[in-house]
């Protein structure tokens, strides 16, 4: 079953993907679709007629492998230009797209390239790509694109000279699957969400009728993973659709430089670890209480706003967002207060994006209200149902989870327990699987808290803790700026008063049984590699506490409100020593 909403317009043709890049082939021939930074500070461009040309002749050489109309091909890459021409191209050719994570583990791509019964991967750029490419099945088909390392398989640049191009106008019905997401396994083995091509073009119509996007030639920056719904949605098809220019980065160490490049004019999408290292690299080179001070004065605040966001790149966005995760409402508001129009939103892989802040509706910690053709309700136990077109058509070969989650009517079951305000707008409490009871029988959310806890300068992550205990705890991994600070005895004792400060004003917030007991500094980071991370950074919280189960008892035992990991590590280390 999947959910509709009655009396919404259907998607009409001239709204999908492949009609929108015929007619920007036309029209906009000669304007710039896609800049790719390329091997040490090159670039790479292409115009929307340049990219329809290398679309139109990968079409035709994976028409001509006469597979099966609506076989599934993969995308095992970051992004990059040919990431977009490659989903166009397998869309062409009448099939089926399945991104895949950059930065898995071999295990689970060999688990998703089997499990979705991939005929072919597109190969890019990738974290390890050593790890990542050992799980591709004997076999396979393999088609490199130039920022890929060398392999067995062909390269996107001869195959597209080698073959013949599509020509014409080939279409696909509004109804036809067009990919499969996989998820990214917080709690388990990755699902196959399916969605078909009328949930890929209705973000981009509901956003365009509740926002202004008027103007032409508008740029935006592709960073987030292209196998992520927020990415996918909320920057790759509005670029299709509405004919921007879409700029790419080679990687972290570039990003800051590939963000002033592209400084994007209508959309800028992130998830909140990405807004809160901005915020730190600002404080990194102006002090907090300067900045703080310097914001206050009437005269200078106008003059510092400005440079901030032209040194971020950030000066001509039209709409930031933040979603994937809760951002504390203390770094909206720094954002906001600097000028930035940051907006909050919601969504998931199930249902696409589906809430968005409203403009001039803007409530810290809430994210928004519904998109037009979205419902939205709350279920007796507290969790959020959803009913649009963007409702997935079900997961890959797992009929019993596809009727498990849906209502009958048809509703979509989220599993976040939410707060909803009279004009829509919703506040995430938690998820239904993530909270945890302790000792005294009461269940505790911990992603509100860990949002309060992480709204601290100097908090890179944090996880709360406390299954089966008398009361939770919180495990902080801090910035490499923080970290650095702690090498000064002085400035570690500040960094614990302040850390003890925001504790107790968190404490005042919660009720008694969510009450945090002490703060235990862990030396981190937590990263997709060492596997603490989903490949949308989002905690895997069955890691990160196994990784320090052993030192709670010692953490408890100390009686202090901040304590540390290589304290506990060290005392654990010598009670293990029979010496």
């Amino acid at each position: 079953m999947n959910g509709r909403v009655t009396g919404v317009p259907a998607i009409s043709e001239d709204e999908l993907p492949l009609e929108r890049l015929y007619r920007w082939e036309r029209e906009r021939a000669n304007k710039l679709f896609l800049t790719q930074p390329y091997g040490g500070g090159r670039l790479r461009e292409w115009t929307w007629l340049q990219a329809a040309r290398e679309i139109r002749r990968m079409a035709g050489y994976l028409k001509a492998q006469n597979w099966e109309p609506g076989s599934h091909v993969a995308i095992l890459s970051k992004n990059c230009a040919w990431w977009v021409m490659a989903d166009l191209a397998i869309w062409m050719a009448g099939h089926v797209t399945v991104p895949v994570y950059p930065s898995l583990r071999a295990m689970t791509v060999r688990q998703i390239l089997e499990h979705s019964e991939s005929k072919a991967c597109f190969i890019g750029a990738m974290d390890e790509p050593e790890a990542a490419t050992a799980g591709i099945p004997a076999g396979l088909r393999l088609i490199h694109f130039p920022t890929a390392a060398t392999g067995p398989g062909r390269d996107w640049d001869t195959v597209v000279a080698e073959s013949l191009a599509i020509e014409g106008h080939p279409t696909r019905a509004a109804g036809d699957l067009a990919t499969i997401f996989y998820t990214s396994g917080t709690t388990g083995a990755p699902k196959g969400v399916m969605h078909h091509f009328t949930a890929l073009s209705f973000f981009t119509r509901s956003f365009t009728r509740g926002y202004d996007l008027s103007g032409e030639d508008h740029r935006i920056l592709s960073y987030l993973p292209m196998a992520h719904i927020l990415e996918r949605e909320g920057q790759e098809l509005p670029a299709i659709l509405l004919g921007w220019h879409i700029f790419f980065t080679e990687g972290l160490e570039s990003f800051l430089t590939d963000l002033q490049r592209a400084r994007p004019s209508s959309v800028f999408l992130a998830v909140p670890r990405v807004l809160l290292k901005l915020q730190q690299g600002v404080y990194e080179k102006i002090p907090r209480k300067k900045l703080d001070r310097l914001l206050r004065i009437p005269v200078v605040r106008r003059i510092v706003r400005k440079k901030i966001l032209h040194q971020l790149g950030l000066d001509a966005v039209r709409y930031a967002a933040c979603g994937a995760a809760p951002l504390p409402p203390e770094n909206l508001m720094w954002f906001r207060d600097l000028g930035l129009n940051l907006l909050e939103g919601y969504g998931l892989t199930e249902a696409m994006i589906t809430h968005l802040t409203r403009q001039g509706k803007v409530r810290p910690g809430y994210a928004g209200s519904p998109l037009d053709g979205v419902e939205a309700k709350r279920a007796g136990n507290g969790e959020l149902l959803l009913r649009s077109p963007m409702n997935m058509l079900g997961y890959y070969k797992d009929p019993a989870a596809t009727r498990e989650a849906f209502t009958e009517d048809g509703f979509l079951h989220t599993g976040d327990i939410v707060e909803v305000e009279p004009e829509g707008q919703i506040k995430i409490v938690g998820r239904i699987k993530e909270q945890f009871k302790t000792s005294k029988g009461k269940y505790v959310a911990p992603a509100p808290i860990e949002t309060k806890l992480a709204a601290h300068p100097d908090v890179e992550s944090c996880c709360l803790m406390g299954a089966g205990l008398a009361a939770p705890f919180g495990v902080i991994v801090l910035s490499p700026e923080a970290r650095q600070r702690c090498a000064d005895p002085i400035l570690k004792k500040e960094l614990e008063d302040s850390l003890q400060e925001r504790l107790e004003q968190v404490n005042t917030q919660l009720e008694a049984h969510e009450r945090v007991l002490f703060l235990a500094l862990v030396e981190g980071p937590w990263t997709i590699g060492n596997g603490m991370m989903t490949p949308t950074l989002k905690l895997k919280r069955a890691a990160v506490e196994t990784q320090y189960l052993a030192y709670v008892d010692y953490w408890k035992s100390q009686d202090r409100v901040v304590v540390w990991e290589t304290e506990a590590r060290t005392r654990h280390a010598g009670a293990a020593d029979p010496a």
